[in-house]
């Protein structure tokens, strides 16, 4: 082990020894699985849970070592013995599959060994490294749900035993086994043989339960004693015990833990280090766990940094006026500039105090604290000049903070933000701090506002610029480092004439917002508050008296003891009351406290939506809402504060809240455009299939087509329902949805699912030879490609664990199609901006909700403006199929819905 990788020791040493099926087991329970899942579809709940106890652990206990035990599918000698050893156990969760292989794989990244004998459980592994880890003098921490490991318990070793979920852990040692069992801990395997353990299926004495057997054991000092006195002990418990003697050898032969296995890791590989960074990045981007990652990250602390990583950061000079701004330009101008807005929280949001400059051998910062007129004009100039080439990182959000104060950005030839995206789409963070610390292994701060609230920046001191200086000069040297991978990724292109044009067309987008009929949005709240209390009405009356209708708990009480209701899924706390399971009950039951409840759902949930949205007006009456291009992994944009692409769109509900978007003063209609069935046009081109480029080609309804041949009937026959199944099937391939994920989205069998893929196959071989194929380049060049370039790098294709493996296949089947979808929007949107500037168009873009443009049209304008729309949206991409482009017109976001 390197120094660079241990952590600080303390005193004591401490092992830290978990039981990991146990509490992969309890976090799984503990954490509701249809919230933990990936894009892909694998469920990640027992993994998350699992990495966020042993964090806690960590943090709470400081252990200098840490190691787990896993148990194998293989039998036991347990199991030779005695076949009926822990059998009529629960069949393991669907969803729990793949999450052990996991764990395992995050242990690895963390360095922390995970260990696993043939013919032997988990707990001998921990019966074994907590005698080893006493006998090297370091204290021991077992962490298990399993009472067996009760009689490990010795001065030196205790047991942290779960309760509730997966933070109550509580340490127990002798006092407290002793005070709960009313034997000592090396007692306590007496006591199970003659209790018997349920969960082993090992059935104890009848009659006799803990007190009895604590009882006996006090008195005869042990199991030994009680089989040397057994004819004294009288009664019918006494008799029970006689008959049931084999029972209770046995118990205690199975029982007990080994203490000496040879196991394959010493305790000296379980010092406790540094994870490794790399992996984790990685493997926590293909689990999409970033929260997780921080709190990582933050336990263990920052690397130590090589003296060459630290990169000595040149004096900066504070230029306080304009000939000092004009001679440190005049200078060093001539260079790549890193340049960093230093920014403090406003109210609404933040604002830029000063900006920073790196150029290789000097760098500056420039207060907007009491800037004088001569000056500022001297920092706009050389800002909005294109003589001088400056990197920034998160160009977008920059150039809007910027232009508040009147300084227009331009010149910009890299967005560090963006490179970095480029090159790793699937990260989940690319903010400044996690791309220094990844590419410069440097440890980065933002500068951070007084606690008085006045601005960071005392002109008075000589290091008060220097967060914002370090910044600048951390994004030169990023995007210096960036560009070489990036165009070994294939991905300067996109950059440059796609993403980067692409941000200043989102900003004026943000900058214009849209307009909001407050009136109705008002009308909107009030009429599913409503819905609401009428819901709520009707469930009481269902039922005959008033209940918390959004606690689970006294649902639980309500459906399945109450009105007795066929059980749901088996949770923790009992049965779920999740949405799927609640929607299924109400569709076999029909009962009229699950309909309201229901409605209560569905309204509060669109309550919830609306308030967001009267919250995001700006006093101007429009809402900006924010678009990340750095997001999807697949290159779609992302619509945040607040999501306006969330908002549904075929229900009633959906509708009338689009109502409230409206045309602003001093334009003449909102108008818009969107693509008709993107993504299967895409699968069509790519796939080169015949059969869907000639439906495509004489405009058919794609999906009664596909129906038609699916199911083997005329097109004119194809009912409502098969379209429905056909639809959701295409799109489903298209997302790399397995038959298993289809059979949920349509709620039919998995083998109803895979005939319906099979003749799907069957009929349109193209897509299938397509979509193999597909899967195979991906595994072998270790990336995926769009139609303009844009690549998704999946290294999880060749990992030699089948769980990461699938996830990664399944995003080789969606980045292609996916990503060349967002990319023909993002150039339709690069075509029209560019058309309305050279017509001298006043007409604006507002929205990009997935392949739909919303647009402001001025007055006189329209025709101009569709024709436009249709002209660039239509020639955004060349395709074995035409692009149709639908458009709409009117007061509103839904009246201009077609």
């Amino acid at each position: 082990m390197s120094e660079s990788t241990k952590l600080v020791a303390t005193d004591p040493q401490r092992l830290l020894v978990i039981d990991g099926h146990s509490m992969a087991f309890r976090a799984f329970y503990a954490l509701p699985a249809e919230n933990f899942a990936t894009d892909t579809g694998q469920h990640t709940n027992a993994v998350h849970g699992f990495v966020s106890m042993l964090l806690t652990m960590i943090r709470q206990q400081k252990p200098t070592h840490v190691a787990v035990a896993f148990d194998l599918d293989t039998p036991t000698f347990r199991s030779l013995e005695y076949t009926e050893y822990k059998a009529g156990r629960n069949k393991t969760p669907e969803e729990f599959y793949g999450q052990i292989d996991l764990i395992q794989k995050v242990m690895e990244a963390m360095n922390i060994p995970t260990i696993t004998m043939d013919g032997f459980e988990a707990d001998d592994i921990i019966a074994t490294l907590a005698a080893k880890g006493e006998a090297a003098g370091l204290d021991v921490l077992v962490v298990s749900g399993d009472r067996d490991a009760f009689q490990l318990i010795t001065d030196k070793t205790l047991v942290l035993y779960p309760k509730k979920g997966i933070s109550d852990i509580p340490p127990m040692d002798g006092d407290a086994v002793e005070a709960k069992y009313f034997v000592r801990p090396e007692q306590y395997s007496d006591l199970a043989a003659l209790v018997g353990e349920t969960a082993d299926n090992l059935p104890g004495v009848p009659g006799v339960g803990p007190k009895t057997a604590a009882k006996w054991i006090n008195l005869y000092g042990g199991l030994p004693g009680i089989l040397e006195n057994i004819d004294a002990i009288k009664g019918k418990v006494g008799d029970s015990l006689r008959e049931n003697v084999d029972n209770v050898t046995r118990n205690r032969r199975l029982n007990h833990l080994l203490r000496d296995l040879e196991l394959p890791v010493g305790i000296e590989a379980m010092e406790l280090e540094r994870p490794n960074r790399e992996a984790i990045e990685e493997l926590f981007d293909a689990l999409q766990f970033n929260t997780l990652r921080k709190r990582l990250f933050d336990l263990f602390g920052d690397e130590p940094q090589d003296a060459a990583a630290e990169a000595v950061i040149p004096v900066h000079e504070v230029l306080g006026d304009a000939a000092a701004l004009q001679g440190w330009f005049g200078a060093h101008g001539a260079q790549l500039l890193g340049l960093h807005a230093a920014t403090v929280p406003a109210s609404g949001g933040t604002d830029v105090v000063g900006v920073a400059f790196a150029s290789n051998d000097a760098t500056a910062f420039v207060s907007l604290q009491d800037i004088d007129a001569d000056t500022k004009q001297a920092l706009a100039k050389v800002l909005s000049s294109t003589s001088y080439a400056k990197a920034v990182h998160d160009f977008k959000g920059t150039y809007k903070l910027l232009l508040e104060h009147g300084l227009e950005l331009a010149g910009v030839v890299d967005d560090t933000m963006i490179t970095a995206y480029l090159i790793q789409p699937d990260r989940r963070s690319h903010e400044l701090p996690d791309i220094a610390q990844q590419h410069l292994r440097i440890a980065l701060e933002e500068a951070k506002a007084p606690a008085d609230g006045q601005l960071a920046f005392d002109l008075e001191g000589p290091d008060h610029a220097t967060p914002a200086v370090r910044a600048a000069h951390v994004v030169r040297q990023l995007s210096q480092l960036l560009a070489g991978m990036l165009v070994e990724r294939g991905g300067e292109t996109l950059l440059k004439e796609l993403e980067m044009p692409l941000s200043l067309v989102l900003a004026r987008m943000e900058m214009a917002g849209i307009a909001i009929d407050t009136a109705k949005l008002d009308e909107l709240y009030d009429g599913f508050t409503a819905s609401i209390n009428q819901a709520t009405d009707r469930a009481y009356e269902a039922i005959g008296h008033e209940v918390n209708l959004s606690s689970p708990k006294q649902l639980q009480v309500v459906l399945f003891e109450e009105l007795d209701l066929p059980r749901t899924k088996k949770i923790k706390t009992g049965f779920t009351t999740d949405a799927e399971s609640l929607q299924d009950l109400l569709e076999n039951t029909g009962h009229p406290f699950l309909k309201a409840l229901m409605a209560h759902r569905d309204a509060n949930k669109l309550r919830q939506t609306v308030e967001g949205l009267r919250k995001a007006v700006a006093p101007e009456g429009r809402i900006h809402t924010t678009y990340a291009q750095t997001v999807a992994a697949t290159g779609r944009l992302s619509s945040l504060n607040p999501n306006l692409q969330n908002i549904p769109v075929r229900s009633e509900a959906g509708r009338r809240i689009r109502e409230v978007f409206v045309v602003g003063e001093g334009y003449e209609t909102l108008l818009t455009a969107d693509y008709s069935q993107i993504e299967m046009r895409v699968m069509a081109h790519l796939s080169q299939d015949e059969g869907l480029i000639q439906a495509y080609k004489d405009g058919e309804d794609l999906h009664r087509f596909v129906g038609s041949h699916v199911f083997n009937v005329e097109p004119e026959d194809v009912t409502n329902e098969m379209r429905s199944k056909v639809k959701a099937m295409s799109y489903g391939l298209a997302y790399g949805l397995s038959s298993f994920g289809l059979s949920k989205q349509l709620r039919i069998s998995v083998d109803e699912a895979r005939t319906l893929m099979k003749d799907y196959f069957s009929r349109f071989g193209a897509v299938r030879d397509y979509l193999r194929k597909l899967v195979d380049d991906a595994r072998k060049d270790g990336y995926t490609e769009t139609i303009f370039g844009r690549r998704r790098y999946l290294p999880e294709l060749a990992s030699d664990n089948r769980q990461l493996r699938d996830i990664a296949e399944r995003a080789a089947l969606n980045a292609p199609i996916q990503g060349s979808a967002a990319d023909i929007i993002k150039r339709a949107m690069l075509g029209v901006e560019e058309g309305l500037a050279a017509a001298g168009l006043k007409s604006r873009m507002l929205l990009q909700v997935h392949d739909e443009l919303v647009l402001e049209v001025a007055a006189g304008e329209l025709e101009a403006v569709e024709a436009l729309v249709r002209e660039k949206m239509g020639a955004a991409a060349d395709l074995l199929v035409p692009l149709d482009v639908h458009v709409g017109i009117g007061a509103s976001w839904q009246d201009a819905g077609h």
